[in-house]
């Protein structure tokens, strides 16, 4: 069984940071891409930034420069680094993962969820 587990969220004034990261485990074979998404009440999920294997991002316009997606193969982890926090970024954040593990093949896992929210 593999899981996601997302930390970091919580409240932050416009234009402070936070830094969401997200844990892997379990019978984990390899790890395809990750990424972060996010959705907001009443909006449908989006994405947010998407990191590949090789290390390539992709980042939604609505975060691009203030942003930045990383992750560490090593440890399984993917880590969102937010700055310059807008009221508009207030959503639950979802990790995602395309991992093949020994017991299911390639598949797609999603993290729990953790709320950031963003007001003065």
């Amino acid at each position: 069984q593999v899981q996601l587990v997302e930390s970091g969220g919580g409240l932050v004034q416009p234009g402070g940071s936070l830094r969401l990261s997200c844990a892997v485990s379990g019978s984990i074979f390899r790890i395809y891409d990750m990424g972060w998404y996010r959705q907001a009440p009443g909006k449908q999920r989006e994405s947010v930034a998407t990191i590949t294997r090789s290390d390539i991002t992709n980042y939604a316009d609505s975060v691009k420069g203030r942003f930045t997606i990383s992750r560490d193969s090593a440890k399984n982890t993917v880590s969102l680094q937010m700055n310059s926090l807008k009221p508009e970024d207030t959503a639950v954040y979802y990790c995602n993962a395309v991992v093949y593990d020994l017991m299911n093949g390639r598949r797609d896992y999603w993290g729990q969820g953790t709320q950031v929210t963003v007001s003065s």
